[in-house]
């Protein structure tokens, strides 16, 4: 179970794990986190939407804090940037979005690693953590999660966080500029502590 310190509104939750810290995304995070992408590019464009070609520059950077900061504002979704505990380092990032409420009190995860923290087993608390907190703060009822078929480390990081495969859906997310079928999971609130 993560814990939880809240901050002021201008630098929201911070969310423990056992080896990682989750925070909200900051300008200052620009030159961390674009030397990580550009480092891990190859790593991580297999399993993810085409890169703009102006993706790490500061500009690129300071609207996707916007967007962050409308869809936090809005409810529907919490993005976090993962810090590794023993030296504060910037290792990828963790976001559950498309919140919905009412009927289905459910969001979307979505993850990434950087390649040289890959394999260590920090994106599976990054998962663990923000799932706590999704249950929790967030008062979710219900984390979704999708994966390409071929991307067995992102599936191995949710079933060691305990999600349940629940199908597969064809042509699901264009990634790498092509549609591509998706594994489904899902966390229901009172299984979350399964992959613990």
């Amino acid at each position: 179970m993560a814990l939880f310190d809240w901050f002021s509104e201008t630098t929201g939750p911070v969310v423990k794990g056992e080896r990682v810290t989750l925070r909200m995304p900051s300008p200052i995070d620009h030159a961390a986190w674009a030397a990580l992408r550009e480092r891990s590019r190859a790593y991580l464009q297999p399993w993810e939407p085409l890169w703009p070609e102006d993706d790490l520059s500061r500009a690129a950077f300071r609207r996707r804090l916007t967007i962050y900061e409308r869809e936090m504002d809005a409810g529907t979704a919490w993005p976090f940037f993962i810090h590794r505990n023993a030296d504060d380092a910037l290792v990828g990032a963790v976001t559950v979005s498309n919140i919905r409420r009412g009927v289905a009190e459910t969001g979307t995860l979505g993850y990434w690693i950087g390649q040289p923290f890959a394999g260590q087993g920090l994106a599976t608390d990054a998962v663990r953590a923000v799932c706590g907190f999704a249950f929790d703060a967030a008062r979710l009822h219900r984390v979704e999660a999708a994966c390409v078929p071929a991307n067995l480390a992102s599936r191995r990081v949710l079933e060691k966080a305990g999600f349940e495969h629940e199908g597969q859906a064809r042509a699901y997310l264009k990634i790498n500029g092509a549609w591509a079928d998706h594994v489904l999971f899902g966390l229901v609130r009172d299984e979350g502590d399964r992959g613990a």
